[in-house]
This record gives C-alpha cells, sequence and structure tokens, in this order.
C-alpha cells in the first residue's frame, strides 16, 4: 500500500528566530506501520505536497490547535479526490468531533500494535470513522525507535547546522499544570520507557545534539539518575525540559551531556532565581518560557517579572500569551466563566489573545506581550543569543574531542532506522 504522510504548517511567533526541527509526532507514528507498506512523509513547512500523488492512504499528523485548519484544508482536497484519509496526533485528539468533518477516519491515542488493523480494515473495505484509544494507552514497553529514514535530513538546519532530533524516554506525566492538556493526552500517570531501549535508540540517531522532549524529566529521581548515567557514555548534547532540582541529578545530567534547559518562570521567587542559578551552576543553559496573561497578571506585574528575567540573566526567553487550548484546565475554567472570545483556532497561536484577560484588557495584554520580546531582546536578539548558544556547545564538543557523527545525508537515512 502506498501511504503519503503529511505533517502540515502552521505560523510561527513573528518573534522568535525562523527554525524547523525534525517533527516527533510523524516519526514515531512511522515505526507503527508495518515495513510491507510504501511511508513517504512531506513536511509542508519545508516542501510542498503534491496534491495529485497516487496513494492509497493519506495519513495527516496534527500536533497544534492552529494546524488544525490546514490540516483539515489538506484532508478535504485528498477527499475530494477519493483518496481515503485518516488523522492522527494531539491535534486530532484535541479536536476530534470537528477533525472528523474533514476525514474519513479519526485515530484517537497511542497507535503502536493497533495502526496495523487499521491498514487491514481499510484493504477489506472496512475502515473504522473513529479509533479510539484515549482511555487505553499503549504498554510503554511496546513503543519502537522513531523511524527517522522517513525524513529529508538535509531540510532541517539553520544556517548550515544540523537541528537536533527528538526522542522521547517517558510517557504521561504526574502533574497537572493549568494550561497544560498532557493529562488529557497521555494522563497523570508516569510512564516511563525501558531504558536500554531508551539508549539503543539514542544510538541509533547518528545526530550530537538531542531535545528530550519528555514534559518534564523531573518525575522519578531514580529513574533520572539512572537514565542520565546511562546516557553518559553516548557522549550527546542534550536538550530537555525541567531536570530534579538535586544536585545529585544536576551532575549526572550535566556529565550525561545536559546543556540547555527549558525552566517555566512562573514568578519572581528565590526559588526561580536559585533554580536557574544551580542549571548554570552545572554548566547548563536556560531558555525561560514565561507565560502571560494569568489571572494575576496586570500591566505592573509583567513589568516587575521583567525586571526579575534581566537581572537573573536568563540565556534566553520565550514569551507566549496563556491560550485555553480544549481539554485544559484553564479552556474548562474560562469556557464556563464566558471568558473565551474566539474559537477560531488559528489565532490559538500562543501569541493573540484569545479571551478576556482578569486585569487588563485583551489588546493591552497583546501590547504587553510584545513589549516584553522587545525589551528582553533589545541589546542582542533572538537569532544572537541562539547563535552564541550553538557556539558553546560545538566549543563544548570538540574540547571533549566528540566527533559529528552525522556524516551525510546517505548515512542518516541508512542508520535512521534500526536494521
Amino acid at each position: 500500500m502506498r501511504i503519503r504522510l503529511i505533517y502540515p504548517k502552521w505560523p510561527k511567533l513573528e518573534h522568535q528566530t525562523e527554525f524547523h526541527l525534525p517533527p516527533h509526532g510523524p516519526v514515531v507514528f512511522a515505526a507503527t506501520v508495518p515495513e510491507e507498506h510504501d511511508l513517504r512523509f512531506t513536511d509542508e513547512h519545508l516542501e510542498p505536497i503534491d496534491f495529485e500523488e497516487d496513494v492509497d492512504l493519506v495519513c495527516i499528523s496534527m500536533m497544534l490547535t492552529c494546524q488544525s485548519p490546514r490540516g483539515w484544508e489538506i484532508g478535504d482536497r485528498f477527499r475530494d479526490r477519493g483518496v481515503p484519509v485518516i488523522f492522527g496526533g494531539i491535534g486530532t485528539m484535541l479536536h476530534a468531533d470537528q477533525t472528523q468533518e474533514h476525514a474519513d477516519s479519526v485515530f484517537l491515542g497511542e497507535a503502536e500494535g493497533r495502526f496495523s488493523q487499521v491498514l487491514e480494515d481499510l484493504q477489506k473495505g472496512q475502515m473504522k470513522a473513529r479509533y479510539d484509544y484515549l482511555d487505553n494507552p499503549a504498554p510503554v514497553e511496546t513503543v519502537e525507535t522513531a523511524r527517522r529514514d522517513i525524513l529529508k535530513r538535509n531540510l532541517y538546519n539553520y544556517r548550515g547546522v544540523q537541528m537536533v532530533d527528538l526522542v522521547h524516554a517517558s510517557r504521561g506525566c504526574r502533574f497537572n499544570c493549568y494550561p497544560c492538556c498532557v493529562r488529557y493526552l497521555g494522563g497523570r500517570k508516569f510512564r516511563p520507557r525501558p531504558i536500554d531501549e531508551v539508549v539503543a535508540e539514542i544510538e541509533s540517531i547518528p545526530n550530537n545534539r538531542l531535545f528530550l522532549v519528555d514534559n518534564s524529566l523531573a518525575q522519578n529521581k531514580q529513574w533520572e539518575l539512572d537514565l542520565f548515567k546511562a546516557l553518559e557514555p553516548l557522549q550527546r548534547s542534550i536538550i530537555s525540559h525541567p531536570i530534579e532540582d538535586d544536585d545529585e541529578v544536576l551532575e549526572a545530567a550535566a556529565k550525561a551531556g545536559a546543556w540547555y534547559i527549558y525552566q517555566a518562570v512562573f514568578d519572581t521567587s528565590d526559588y526561580i532565581r536559585n533554580r536557574i542559578q544551580r542549571y548554570r551552576d552545572h554548566g547548563i543553559a536556560v531558555e525561560g518560557t514565561i507565560l502571560l496573561g494569568l489571572d494575576e497578571h496586570d500591566e505592573d506585574y509583567i513589568k516587575r517579572l521583567m525586571d526579575f528575567l534581566l537581572e537573573v540573566k536568563l540565556d534566553l526567553a520565550e514569551f507566549t500569551i496563556l491560550t485555553p487550548f480544549p481539554h485544559t484546565r484553564s479552556f474548562d475554567d474560562m469556557d464556563k466563566q464566558g471568558r473565551i472570545t474566539t474559537k477560531d483556532w488559528t489565532k490559538y497561536t500562543c501569541g493573540q489573545t484569545v479571551f478576556k484577560p482578569a486585569k487588563m484588557s485583551p489588546e493591552k495584554l497583546e501590547e504587553m506581550y510584545h513589549w516584553a520580546w522587545d525589551t528582553f531582546y533589545k541589546e542582542e536578539s533572538h537569532a544572537l543569543r541562539m547563535g552564541r548558544l550553538l557556539k558553546r556547545v560545538m566549543r563544548k564538543e570538540e574540547k571533549l574531542g566528540i566527533k559529528d557523527r552525522f556524516k551525510s545525508v546517505e548515512t542518516y537515512q541508512r542508520f535512521g532506522r534500526p536494521a
């Protein structure tokens, strides 16, 4: 069967330096497709979609809410030609009913051990309108090494520097953060993959630089220690979301190659100040992720927060506007309160105000959002700061004698999938 897997484009935040990482959802899904099928991939950010292609099935992988309307357009165009279309991914799960209007089928939940049945149903002319496994996660032991061989690796670079590969060492999250939908998508239970399987997957990736995309690594101290100790011999440069605020864990992370952390900065407390400094003490750069528009935020609060950010000297900062995505606590609260002003999903970019803030007007919140970006990057642009960090990790790799494992596109295609 000829299958085209498509990742729709979406609008980037205007203040960010635009670059494109190899997407994670599609390559993880691709590992669930039996090898006898001819699977090919298009990332619409980087190449056009061939709407006239002769294929037996189109799979559309959606991650973001603001990506979904474009995905629906793509689905409609293929279905107009009579090509069967199935949707999956986070965006599909968040907008299942609306997505179903543009699909022959929607797949909800984790595909491991399950997608072969979808293909069998299609070949029999019996594909179901909905495959719903949201309440029945796949055993985490069944997660296979992602199919990175489907990527056109030469397209994923920033000014000639190869972008990081995305890997996940766990699923689920025991936290229940206000703006986050992981409780709905992956459940409140932390589900770590077997560490030897994570190591084997990373060993198969001929790229020095990796991004562990787990929602938070700070879920279980012993697991974190075991993971970082197992990764240390691989000599990779690792980006991740928060790591446990513990000296033993931070030291193990640094030895394993952790050099860059995304850390939510949600207030101006000494806790946050010390957290940032402790990362730095272990040689780990910090990009603060700053959410604007919480109910306690007014103009003065945001200005005080900016003073704090400049004082602690974050390496980078990413500002977003609180966006009440479906199936989050923020959406549930604001929907009940009648504070959501639009459900035009193209505006759910985290750069526009789609609700009524508690202590300022929507217009003022957007003004403060742009002010925050401009103020933080007044002396040095986002691109300049990011470039400096890239040079820093390259110097570190050179000092440690780490050779670039990515030798050519052909090498990547050959080793991107385990034998």
